[in-house]
């Protein structure tokens, strides 16, 4: 292997090795040891990303594929490594931000007893990311898919001895297990169009081979699975419980690592889905309706992490509806802004639930500016961020796939029109956090001492800030960085394009006052000495998310256990248990039958010999056997 090949390697092998330490050594290691030898790996693996990426920088790099080891022989299955503009980016970002979040978890995590296991899962969730993004096949892809949904269940679940914590879990692996069932029928069809589950292989021939009707079924069933990781309608549900762990799990999940698969996996295969528009424009369709969905039960939400979860759904729902849309460049801007700024308001919000000693409702809030400045200040540039203000991070990010929407022209303005709104709504249940967590008057219970949290979380949340404040300088309309970063990675495919003129300006400004709009009406409703009651059947509505999960509860979870419950009955006790009890009644039966025979007397025994003797002979007799 060459050096930048070594490198690539490295990248996941850090992490893993990490893991792998810490499972065996964490305890012993202690505080902080464990969560140092955590944070440094991965830190390390940034700077490896950094430095291999270096080249596509400099322009005139090409993808390398790495070859690891034959896996699947009789299948002509390899597993190896892909190192492109786009693997690049993913690989930073899972880096970069995950480095950040563990070093804030050193802090978060102080006195926990599960300390060196958490980070363990924590370098086993990042090397599983990277594992997933680095893949150069779809099978490689799917063993860390897999692997990121295990780490997932078992940070979740982390604090298993709650009920609740262990219940999230389990749901964010079902319901996962729903989608990835779909992306391996998927895969399957993959093999059975192609005999390879290489990309180099599908995605090169994929134009030349692929009827659009097999590439409409496999990008479907490959959106299942997307829709499962990325927690898009209608298998979102797992995503608001996944708060039951540890804060910093959450800001890995929505920032770094799990739910950014989904959008990834499309834009990889977007040869797959130029190929199939049908499948493009329902991607699109979801990811929309979904953003604005999840945008208005946030708005209802009490608890900070909550809101939070359903802005990571509506968020990811706008990253869809760009890929879905040809812009694939924008949804991987916006993935890349929005693991800045999210990553920022959970550990924020880590940072609030920290100071009020595990406080999590907004209602028991406000006032904590004073006593939290650097939380502060740093949460208010993510909401200004997320809210789409320039010239922070998520105004250019957001706005290039809402440009890029309307520039498509005829149904496409539709989906831009939802946008506008969700961006309004976003800029409002956003607004509504903020006031309600940092200002207005003091809520928080007696005998409680906000303080501001220890240094070390401190830093991470400050170098999140600079990067949602200045991150969006990357690919501006004048300076497309990114753009220019990521072309190798989307030659030849069917982009979509940014409108020329004054219309970018115009659709820019609407963007704004949507977010101003938003930020205004949270003013006035939330500011004021007396807030809206937010009561009735509308905000119960929003409030329950629409009576979505209690409409799985009954159909699903009531559906599986009626059909538990009957094979318990009618197969398992009466059917199994009652073949093998008739069994044991029979033979009982038979020698209770049979017992009277055994007397004990010789004279019996011998004169049941002599008849059964004369019984055999006269058979024989019979049948002419003499």
């Amino acid at each position: 292997m060459e050096a930048g090949e070594v490198m690539v390697s490295l990248l996941i092998l850090l992490p893993l090795g990490g893991s792998a330490l810490l499972l065996a050594f964490g305890r012993r290691l202690g505080e902080p040891a464990a969560g140092v030898l955590g944070t440094l790996t991965v830190g390390a693996a940034f700077v490896l990303a950094a430095v291999a990426g270096g080249d596509f920088l400099a322009g005139g790099a090409h993808a390398t594929h790495i070859p690891w080891f034959d896996w699947l022989a009789p299948l002509g299955v390899r597993a190896g490594l892909l190192w492109d503009p786009l693997s690049a980016l993913m690989a930073l970002v899972v880096t970069g931000v995950g480095a950040l979040i563990h070093l804030y978890s050193i802090g978060y995590m102080k006195a926990d007893p599960g300390f060196g296991r958490f980070f363990a899962y924590m370098n086993l969730f990042v090397a599983s990311m990277l594992i997933l993004v680095l893949a150069d096949g779809f099978a490689l892809l799917f063993v860390g898919w897999e692997l990121v949904g295990l780490c997932s269940y078992l940070l979740i679940s982390f604090w298993f001895e709650k009920p609740v914590a262990a219940a999230a879990g389990k749901k964010a692996f079902v319901v996962n297990r729903v989608g990835d069932a779909g992306f391996l029928v998927a895969l399957m069809l993959v093999f059975a169009a192609f005999g390879s589950l290489s990309y180099e292989e599908v995605l090169g021939r994929a134009a030349g081979e692929l009827s659009t009707g097999m590439a409409t079924a496999i990008t479907l069933l490959l959106l299942m699975g997307a829709a499962g990781k990325s927690a898009q309608f209608p298998l979102y549900v797992w995503l608001p419980d996944a708060m039951e762990g540890p804060t910093p799990v959450s800001a890995l999940i929505h920032a770094a690592t799990m739910v950014t698969a989904g959008v990834f996996m499309v834009a990889r295969t977007g040869v797959l889905f130029d190929l199939a528009p049908v499948s493009a424009a329902v991607v699109a369709a979801v990811g929309i309706g979904t953003a604005l969905y999840a945008a208005s039960i946030a708005v209802a939400q009490y608890d900070i992490k909550r809101v939070l979860a359903y802005s990571t759904i509506s968020q990811l729902g706008y990253m869809f509806a760009g890929v879905g849309a040809g812009a694939y460049v924008a949804g991987m801007f916006h993935l890349t802004t929005h693991a800045f700024f999210k990553a920022l308001l959970f550990l924020g919000a880590g940072a609030v639930i920290h100071a009020l000693a595990g406080e999590q409702d907004l209602r028991r809030m406000g006032g904590l500016w004073r006593r939290l400045p650097v939380t502060t200040v740093t949460m208010v540039v993510a909401w200004l961020a997320i809210s789409g203000i320039p010239p922070l991070a998520g105004f250019w990010s957001k706005d290039e796939i809402l440009a890029t929407l309307f520039a498509r022209g005829g149904a496409w303005r539709a989906v831009w029109a939802v946008g506008l709104l969700t961006a309004l709504l976003t800029a409002f249940y956003m607004s509504r956090l903020i006031f309600l967590a940092l200002f207005g008057e003091r809520r928080w219970a007696e005998g409680a001492h906000p303080h501001e949290a220890p240094k070390v979380m401190t830093v991470a949340l400050g170098a999140l800030a600079v990067l949602a404040l200045a991150g969006g300088v990357v690919n501006t309309p004048w300076r497309p960085g990114l753009e220019h970063f990521l072309e190798p990675a989307f030659e030849g495919l069917d982009l979509a394009h940014l409108p020329s003129g004054a219309t970018q300006w115009v659709l820019a400004a609407l963007s704004v006052a949507a977010a101003a709009a938003g930020i205004l009406l949270a003013a006035g409703a939330y500011l004021r000495a007396r807030r809206p009651a937010e009561e009735g059947p509308t905000w119960e509505l929003l409030r329950r998310g629409y009576g979505v999960d209690e409409a799985y509860a009954r159909v699903f979870a009531a559906g599986g256990q009626a059909v538990a419950r009957f094979t318990d009955e009618a197969v398992d006790q009466k059917g199994v248990d009652g073949l093998v009890n008739g069994l044991g009644v029979l033979v009982r039966t038979v020698g209770e039958r049979l017992r009277p025979l055994q007397t004990g007397f010789v004279r019996q025994y011998g004169l049941g010999i002599v008849l059964g003797a004369v019984a055999l002979l006269a058979w024989f007799l019979s049948r002419g056997g003499f």
